[in-house]
């Protein structure tokens, strides 16, 4: 399993039915789980992203389709960064040449 931060920023689509936001969150989750990835975290922010949200996804294909997916209803659009914990950060800079 691998992580992967998502910047989320909603569209004048996703903010004109903001009341409608829990609900899609709640049917990402559902989306996350059929595919064999799970939410670890997700955020409400301010600044230049209205939410993060942290994915655990077996391959960046799963991310893919989930990103894809929730993006295409257009309430949403995203930037996703894969993301090494601090273990596979030490073991990447221990390799380097």
């Amino acid at each position: 399993m691998g992580k992967y931060i998502s910047l989320i920023k909603y569209t004048t689509k996703g903010i004109e039915n903001i009341k409608e936001s829990p609900k899609r969150l709640d049917a990402f989750k559902q989306l996350c789980e059929s595919l064999g990835a799970t939410v670890d975290g997700f955020y409400l922010t301010m600044g230049r992203y209205d939410l993060v949200v942290i994915v655990d996804a077996p391959n960046p294909e799963t991310i893919a389709k989930l990103l894809l997916t929730t993006t295409s209803g257009g309430a949403v659009s995203s930037e996703t960064l894969p993301a090494f914990p601090e273990e596979e950060y030490r073991k990447v800079i221990s390799e380097l040449p």
